[in-house]
């Protein structure tokens, strides 16, 4: 439930933001879907690494979403800034769910288990994407 309302409350704005950001000038297509992924990262079975070694996992993790976002397979990514068990979210742009999963175990926090995920296929608009 947490996870349906967290998705109505990034898509009504974004919805609301193409919609008032519409050029006059240029004819209204209407809604073209974009299928997408949205990706919970969360608190994994593994996080009894020592500080230096968290520290390494985290660097890793970070130059991977920066390697994926540059393949144009995350389009947006952030941590939460509250200590719960949801860590963090990706955005991913993939053809299907198996490329998704297959990303997600390239980055090292994944990998050693110190973030676990669940995977969501999400879709938006064409024009809600602001890249």
């Amino acid at each position: 439930m947490k996870t349906v309302l967290l998705l109505a409350g990034i898509m009504l704005p974004l919805i609301m933001f193409a919609q008032s950001k519409k050029d006059s000038s240029v004819q209204d297509t209407g809604f073209v879907p974009v299928n997408l992924w949205f990706v919970m990262l969360v608190k994994g079975n593994n996080r009894t690494q020592d500080s230096v070694t968290a520290a390494k996992i985290q660097e890793g993790h970070l130059a991977n979403i920066g390697k994926l976002a540059k393949e144009g397979k995350i389009i947006a990514a952030g941590p939460f800034l509250d200590d719960t068990n949801w860590r963090g979210i990706f955005i991913m742009k993939c053809r299907d769910q198996k490329e998704c999963e297959e990303l997600l175990k390239s980055d090292p926090a994944v990998a050693t288990g110190r973030l676990g995920y669940e995977i969501h296929p999400w879709m938006t608009g064409k024009n809600c994407l602001f890249q």
